[in-house]
């Protein structure tokens, strides 16, 4: 499947427009992971297992995203953006959505 940020694909034609396609997730963080971030915030520099966290999210958003666009027959998806929000305390949605297309 290919998943690009533009408005097509290189050497390819946009025959059909199959719709939205979206997929997301809500993650929670974990209290030792929160314990670790404050001492983290503290003393500086980049909070591993938080970035390991929303890496793992947005992956799984965007294999939703990719297994309802293979359900509508797509090749492509394309326009894909990711978006993220917090829903609760200590809890965030990542949300990634785009155009499912056929090319020629």
């Amino acid at each position: 499947m290919i998943v690009t940020t533009t408005e097509n694909v290189p050497g390819k034609k946009v025959v059909s427009i199959l719709g939205i396609v979206k997929g997301n997730t809500i993650r929670a963080r974990h209290v030792g992971r929160d314990i670790l971030a404050g001492l983290k915030s503290v003393i500086g520099g980049e909070i591993t297992s938080y970035t390991a966290l929303l890496t793992e999210a947005r992956e799984e958003a965007q294999k939703r995203m990719e297994g309802e666009a293979k359900k509508l027959g797509a090749d492509a998806i394309i326009m894909a953006r990711f978006e993220t929000s917090e829903v609760m305390p200590q809890a965030a949605e990542v949300l990634v959505y785009g155009t499912a297309v056929k090319l020629g």
